[in-house]
């Protein structure tokens, strides 16, 4: 009798193994399809989130409507909505022409410009050099990596018509999408759910706030500076910089490249001082004006914005540096709430 049941308990210990070993290998598996979806994904959830954002402004706005005017909640949702749609529309109706015709005024002066911006470095020694490091093999390898970073899932054009559908959609009823989210929680943790996703709501609105606002005064200053100057196209160079100002700390360096280089056919000291126009405005904003505003905005680290912007640049190009802000905001807010309050939590006995 003890002998027939040894090689049946050691049946059992060896399918009980098996069964660890088929888990074990059922668990990696699932997290690498999970990693390699994400992976294919992550453009498209980038657009999701760009979405919400539009969604966010105006609700945003509706609620500023809404708390002045004290109307009820759809009328201020129509009047956020037509009001922003018209507004863009009258801009572009009186501006639009000057606009298109100084884009391509700078399409057509631009190779002659960078040819009178060479000719202007090659006269000094620091120019040389910078010449020698983005010639050949260097320049190759930055428009490769330039072309990277502005590669889109579906081309710009119909990412950007994703991008407003899905505002559209998640604008018309916020609460279908956020109340399913709310159901796939577990009942204990449904308080702690609701309270992460005010605090990005609110996180996002602020960011939203100081961004806009920056958008609209680097439009009006720069402008005004670089016609001081007689830098010709001011208006699309400060569209442009405004443009920018979604992507922190790249953005105005690339925005101030074009300035400059137009500032280069006229002098070398009219250049510098371009760039200080460029420096000084965006320090203006940024750094004074811009904190004033932000109240309700997590204040992000420099070095980690900047780490964060590399790694959302090579996953998702340009529209990854661009979301890097909110998904930055977005994770610091689930840790804090998912890991740091839970280690930071006093001991009950």
């Amino acid at each position: 009798m003890p002998d027939k049941k040894q090689p049946a308990e050691k049946i059992v210990k060896e399918l009980s193994y098996t069964e660890k070993v088929w888990h074990t290998v059922a668990i990696v598996a699932l997290v690498a399809v999970i990693i390699l979806i994400a992976r294919v994904a992550f453009s498209v959830m980038l657009m999701a989130l760009a979405g919400c954002l539009i969604a966010v402004y105006f609700h945003g706005l509706g609620d500023v409507i809404e708390r002045k005017t004290k109307f009820s909640r759809k009328i201020s949702m129509l009047i956020s909505i037509l009001g922003s749609f018209i507004i863009l529309g009258l801009l572009c109706w009186f501006m639009g022409a000057k606009i298109q015709n100084q884009i391509a005024a700078l399409n057509d002066t631009l190779p002659h410009t960078i040819n009178t911006a060479k000719l202007k470095l090659a006269e000094t020694p620091a120019g040389r050099k910078i010449l020698t490091s983005i010639s050949g093999d260097n320049s190759d390898k930055l428009f490769a990596t330039a072309q990277q970073f502005f590669n889109t899932s579906f081309g710009v054009l119909g990412d950007l018509y994703i991008i407003l559908f899905l505002g559209i959609f998640f604008t018309a009823s916020p609460s279908l999408y956020k109340d399913g989210i709310i159901l796939l929680i577990p009942p204990a943790n449904k308080p702690i759910a609701k309270n992460i996703m005010d605090r990005i709501s609110l996180a996002l609105k602020g960011w939203l706030k100081v961004v806009m606002i920056s958008m609209v005064l680097i439009t009006i200053l720069l402008p005004i500076g670089l016609s001081i100057m007689g830098i010709p196209l001011a208006l699309v160079l400060g569209l442009l910089t405004g443009i920018l100002v979604i992507v922190p700390n790249f953005g105005s360096f690339a925005a101030m490249i074009p300035g400059v280089l137009l500032a280069l056919t006229i002098s070398t000291n009219t250049a510098i001082i371009v760039a200080l126009i460029y420096i000084g405005i965006q320090t203006l904003v940024g750094n004074i004006i811009a904190p004033i505003i932000q109240k309700k905005m997590i204040n992000l680290p420099p070095a980690l914005t900047i780490i964060g912007q590399l790694v959302m640049g090579v996953l998702g190009g340009v529209l990854g540096i661009a979301m890097a802000i909110p998904v930055l905001a977005i994770f610091i807010i689930l840790v804090d709430e998912l890991y740091v309050k839970r280690i930071n939590e006093p001991l009950v006995d």
